[in-house]
């Protein structure tokens, strides 16, 4: 029972591990509705994993067959990567946002070598030197892409509406869009008074969007073949001011442990954001590239640690907070630059 953690009120975790990550383990969280149980989130499609959420829902008094229906925060493979097991097992429904289920079909759509030939473009134009883009080029051509993983995560069946209350027999979940971490991400509020009469205004589902110890990674997801310039960055923030004024009594996030104070965890995160752009303006007091700004940032540890595919996460963050400036007009792009640099301004 060590990975289950009851919250009150017919809400549950379980502690599904995530495979060689630090973060060790996604929250599936449980709520328990008059058609049966609807899971939040599902973890990595591991075998471990599936064990793990197989033995919590046991030890809960149901299965993975009771599963009535699993409601989506993000796509990302340690929240949606079992969700097609667990269809399969129990015949429930999944529901996703539509901007998201848009990343689900376009992955299984692409061939692998293509979405290879795509980052390694990418990446060239941001300023990554060739001994980092070779790789790429030699997984691609030498076909060792059917591991990444995503490839063949499961499409849904339901569409997560903003705004609306979702169809949970005896329950009242609101969706609220809360785009940044993934252009689909979505929080979800409970409500209902809280348990503990906690003040406040119920329980929020967070997702990867609000957690207590860690700010969420913030890069680019975009369709190669649509030109549009996103701002990853400024939509959450805009989305975490939201779910500040939501006055909820807890969080219960995806990582980590619940938390109350969600308007507190808020503003500590819009500072260090407003902080971190005020430093990467002092770096772009040179021209960089964003590999080159990359390389640069404060990140959990020196750059030379940072394992390869985590640089190219890392270097996703950093155009989305260099776009952020742009849009700012704190800092532009410097004409006639290939790779481009950006110069603060």
């Amino acid at each position: 029972m060590s990975q289950v953690t009851e919250h009150g009120g017919g809400v549950w975790s379980i502690q599904v591990p995530i495979p060689d990550n630090p973060l060790g383990h996604t929250l599936v969280h449980v709520l328990d509705t008059d058609r049966g149980p609807v899971l939040i989130d599902t973890g990595w499609d591991d075998p471990a994993s599936w064990t793990e959420l197989s033995d919590g829902l046991t030890a809960l008094g149901t299965s993975v067959r009771d599963v009535h229906g699993v409601v989506i925060t993000h796509h990302h493979p340690d929240h949606h990567g079992l969700s097609g097991q667990v269809r399969e097992a129990s015949g429930a429904w999944i529901a996703m946002h539509a901007a998201d289920t848009a990343v689900v079909r376009r992955t299984r759509d692409a061939e692998p070598a293509t979405w290879l030939g795509y980052l390694a473009r990418k990446l060239t134009a941001v300023g990554a030197p060739e001994e980092h883009i070779a790789p790429l080029l030699a997984a691609r051509s030498g076909g060792r892409t059917r591991t990444l993983p995503g490839l063949g995560s499961a499409l849904p069946d339901r569409e997560i509406v903003p705004g609306e209350l979702l169809d949970l027999a005896g329950r009242r979940l609101r969706a609220i869009w809360t785009p940044g971490h993934t252009p689909g991400h979505v929080c979800l509020h409970l409500e209902e008074e809280h348990p503990a009469r906690l003040p406040g205004r119920g329980r929020l589902f967070s997702g990867d969007h609000l957690l207590p110890g860690i700010s969420p990674h913030i890069g680019l997801y975009e369709d190669p073949d649509d030109s549009t310039v996103t701002d990853p960055l400024g939509d959450y923030l805009d989305s975490l001011e939201r779910i500040g004024r939501l006055g909820v009594a807890e969080v219960l996030p995806a990582h980590q442990y619940a938390f109350a104070d969600a308007e507190g965890r808020v503003r500590e995160l819009l500072a260090h954001h407003e902080e971190r752009l005020t430093g990467l303006l002092d770096l772009l007091a040179t021209p960089l590239t964003p590999w080159q700004l990359a390389e640069r940032m404060e990140w959990n540890r020196p750059w030379e640690q940072i394992p390869y595919g985590s640089r190219n996460i890392a270097v996703s963050e950093a155009e989305a907070h260099v776009r952020r400036l742009v849009k700012l007009g704190r800092a532009e792009a410097v004409a006639g630059t290939d790779p481009v640099t950006y110069v603060a301004v």
